[in-house]
This record gives structure tokens, sequence and C-alpha cells, in this order.
């Protein structure tokens, strides 16, 4: 049982993460068993009621779990299913300790961070990688944070325990580029480096974030002062495309130094096909435009996945995908005249996405928008709201139901086409009360969805409270919606899809959860796909 943990200093988002992925991917290409690991230090227990302004995306797993966006970074990159056993923070830690002292079995001792909290961390640790070969675990915030002690010191001592030849510390670190002076400072970087030292963490590796390359004179004045080897210093400039990561670090010997210091055999790194993807992303022979209407624009991490699951469509159609933001609110001002110049622009898009999100907000200009997507044969993928925003738009123009509504947005609504199912009604806790993690569904043959995945039974990853309204079911098909997947029992709907049109499919999972950049997801390889058929044949109905 070997692990690696990844720590951060000077400041966060560096790209703890996209290391300790690109490390992942580079231990497992060489046929070792990785598993991996993200702590985030807050005190939620999962990351399920955080605001994406406050955190980005909620990645979720296949078992429910609601984690940080670095999660589905590691699923992305090592091309595996993690759970929520894969995502810890202070929260969970805490909480089991109060359980385990609730019921005794502290015998009466006095609880305290240390050894409990500690020994807390530890056991959750060696439990996760139980059946590995090596276990990557990243260390969320910055060292020098208060709220990371515990899980440094932590890690500290799983040194002593297991043995220095089974514990590695990397550690990553930004190098400020001064433009006036031309050059690289690493005072930040040695400050960083003594503040782990002083709590008895010395770094195997520094992975120096930096914005050009690294001279040999700084990878030598990095080496002294932070009392690394110069060949454990390792580059991590800025690049266009985060997949090329791994490719640079095993240049670097990234991979092959990390397997020396853990006494494993170094095996060739099989990552040709990596390499393959990697090439088609850089090479496209055409563009397409997709707009996302969304409600959370302004910070792109909030639809991490989605973004990253239309990249992977992209290479799988040898396009580039060029992404248009638009700010649902925009799609829903009061004035005519407004919201006519704003639908106007959407004529500019090959395709339109509605992705998921939660509140009243922006609702109106979403439904706007899905409507001026079914009018004018554009391309159409709907994901969680956005399946509830395609039905309630068809409830009201094509089934005549005015004022059809969700009830989570007009709780009085005269036709509730979405609604909360019967058993969820009596919810009070909002934390971890949707409906989560992977479910089956049972496609309709000869439909849309049914082709596109090539069997009549999937399974996606769900993160929701409401569902189509069963009571409306049989006025919706009559007037033409076709339900094309439900859940096993048939109680629930699953996928949407309009005939006669290029492309209209929504679905109330969030498939983006398990597009792959060497595996990616059909129905956006399919959306892509029908976006570039329909580009010189856009009809504008305005």
């Amino acid at each position: 049982m070997k692990f690696i943990f990844v720590t951060g200093g000077v400041i966060s988002s560096l790209g703890k993460g996209l290391v300790a992925s690109s490390l992942g991917l580079l231990l497992k290409s060489r046929n070792y068993a990785v598993n991996i690991v993200k702590i985030d230090p807050y005190l939620q227990v999962d990351a399920g009621t955080m605001s994406p302004y406050e955190h980005g995306e909620v990645f979720v797993t296949e078992d429910g779990g609601e984690t940080d966006l670095d999660v589905g970074n590691y699923e992305r990159f090592l091309g595996i299913n993690l759970s929520s056993k894969n995502s810890i923070t202070t929260g969970k830690i805490y909480w089991n300790v109060l359980a385990k002292e609730r019921k005794g079995d502290y015998l009466g001792k006095t609880v305290q961070v240390i050894p409990h909290i500690t020994d807390e961390i530890k056991n959750t640790l060696i439990e996760v990688a139980t059946g590995f070969d090596v276990t990557v675990v990243e260390i969320g915030g910055t060292v020098g944070d208060i709220e990371s002690q515990p899980f440094l010191e932590a890690i500290r001592q799983m040194k002593k325990d297991l043995g220095k030849e089974n514990v590695l510390y990397v550690h990553v670190s930004l190098l400020p580029y001064v433009k006036a002076t031309d050059e690289l400072k690493t005072k930040p970087t040695q400050h960083s480096v003594k503040e782990l030292r002083g709590i008895g963490i010395q770094p195997d590796f520094v992975v120096a974030r930096a914005e050009v390359p690294l001279s040999e004179k700084i990878k030598e004045k990095l080496a002294l002062f932070c009392d690394v080897e110069k060949e454990a210093v390792i580059e991590a400039i800025d690049v266009n495309n985060i997949y090329e990561i791994p490719v640079k670090f095993e240049k670097e010997g990234f991979g092959r130094l990390v397997t020396s210091r853990l006494n494993l055999q170094d095996r060739t790194a099989q990552i040709s096909y990596w390499k393959e993807m990697l090439y088609k992303a850089q090479n496209p022979k055409k563009e397409v435009t997709i707009g996302i209407i969304g409600k959370y624009v302004e910070l792109k991490d909030a639809y991490k996945s989605l973004i990253e699951a239309l990249k992977h469509a992209g290479i799988a159609n040898e396009a580039k995908v060029n992404l248009n933001w638009v700010n649902a609110e925009e799609l829903e001002k009061d004035d005519f005249g407004d919201i006519l110049g704003n639908l106007q622009k959407l004529g500019k898009l090959d395709g339109i996405l509605v992705p998921g999100g939660f509140g009243l907000r922006g609702i109106e200009g979403m439904i706007n928008a899905v409507k001026y997507a079914r009018e004018s044969n554009t391309p159409f993928l709907g994901i969680c709201l956005g399946m509830q925003c395609a039905v309630i738009e068809f409830a009201r123009n094509v089934c005549g139901l005015k004022g059809a509504n969700s009830t989570e947005f007009d709780a009085l609504t005269p036709y509730p086409v979405i609604d909360f199912v019967p058993d969820q009604k009596l919810m009070t806790n909002k934390g971890g009360t949707m409906r989560l993690g992977a479910f089956k569904a049972s496609l309709l043959r000869g439909t849309v969805v049914n082709k596109i995945y090539g069997e009549t039974s999937v399974s996606e990853r769900h993160r929701h409270r409401y569902e189509v309204n069963n009571d409306f079911r049989e006025i919706l098909v009559n007037n033409g919606l076709i339900i094309s997947g439900t859940s096993p029992d048939e109680k629930l709907v699953e996928f949407i899809e309009i005939s006669q049109h290029k492309f209209f499919v929504a679905t109330q999972a969030h498939p983006e959860f398990k597009s792959r950049p060497s595996n990616p997801h059909p129905l956006f390889v399919n959306f892509v796909g029908a976006s570039i058929k329909s580009q010189r044949l856009r009809i504008n109905p305005l």
C-alpha cells in the first residue's frame, strides 16, 4: 500500500487536481492499480448544499456522492468510476468521530484533534487504499491554512506508520512571473516549502506552476532552497488543453521518478491512445458553435463536466467546439423588443444546450430558448433542468396548458407538469434528499436515444428533486412529445424527444458526468454531430 500526497502552496486553484489526475494516469498506464482521493478541509459533510458560485460544479459519483469537481477530473483522466469514499471532508471526519464518541467507543477518554481526528483521517485513507497499489491523495486548500492542519499532521504521521518507501509528498507551488524584469520569482515557493517543513513534511517533488518555462538556473535554485534533487523539480507551465499535462509530465520523467522513489518497477507508460486523442483535439477539421443557456455562466467551473463532455464530443467529431455563453436572464426581459433582440442572437448558434440548475432565476429565459430551438429546428439538448424546461415549454405552447410550470417555481400553477414525486413531499432537510447517483432507464425501441445508445437499458447519474408529473403524460404524448425513456417501472420520465426535428433530445439525468476524453458520451457526440450538419441550414423564424 503506497500513497502519494499532493499539497499546494502560495495560492489556491493552482491545479493540484490536474497534477494528481495526471500522476494517476501515468501510474495506471504502467499497469498499476491506482485509486485517487480528494480531501476538502471545509466543514460541510459534502459539496451538495454549496452554491456553484461558492465551489463550482458539484460532481456526482455512481453511488450518489456529491463531491468536489476535482473528482470529475480524476474520473475523466483515469477512465474509472469513483465513489463517495473518494471524497473526504472535515465534516465527514468530525461526524464520524463524534458518532463514535456518542457510542462510547473512546472509553471515556478526552476526544482531541490528536490522536482521534488524525487517527480517523489515517484510518479512512487506509480503508480507501485497500486493494490498490498506489493511492494519490490531493489535500485541498493551501499550506498554512488553519483548516488543513489536521490533515497535514495525519499525512506526516503516515510516513512514520507505513515507511518512507511507501509515502511520497508532491508540493505544487506558484512561481510568479515579473514581466518588468522578465524573471520567475522563487521566493514564494521557498517560503511555502519552509512552512511545509515546519510541520514536519519534506516534499519529495516540487511541481512549479509558471507562465513561462523554467531555466536550468531556476531549477537549480529551487532544488537548493527546497532541499530536493534537481530532477525532482517538475515544470508545469500553462497549457492550452489540460489533457496535455500527462504527456508533458511523462516527457519530464515524472512517472519514472515516482515509481523509483516508491520502489516500484518502472514499466513503459502505455499512453499512445491518449496521445492520439490529444492529436485529434489539437488538429480539428471543422468548427461548431454551441450556445449554453445557463444561470451560472459568470463562473464556468459551475459547468465543468458539461464543458469537458462537449470537448470530448468535439474530438469524436474532429471539430473544435466553440462555446457561446448566454445568461438565461437576458432572454426573459419584460420589454418585448429586448427579448426579440436577444433571441435573434440564438440564430448564430449551431446548437442550443440548456443545462441543469436550481431555483427560479432565469427559468423563463431557458423556456424561451427551448421554444426558439423547437420552432427554428435548431439542434437542442436538455440536461436535467433543461428537460424540465422543455416539458414546460411544450405543455404551454403545444398542448395549450397556459401557465404550466414546475411547482419549484410556481406552487400555485394550474398545470404542475413538473412536481415532487409523492414520497419527496415529506422531506425537510435539503442535504442528501435528491435523487442522487446512477439509475437505470428503459429506452423505447426505435427512438433517437435508443439508436444513440444502441441499447434498450442504460444507466445515468442523477441530481435533482423534481420529476415530470405523470398526471400530464397522456396529454403531452397525445400532442407529439415522445417519452423515449423511463425508469424500469415506468413511473419516472428519463428521456424525451420530438420527431421531425434535426435533433431535439432531453434527459432528466446528467450524462456529462460519465463522459471521458478517451470515451466520449454518445448523447453529446450525436448532439454536436447534428449541430455540425445543421450549420449551413439554420432557419431563423424571426
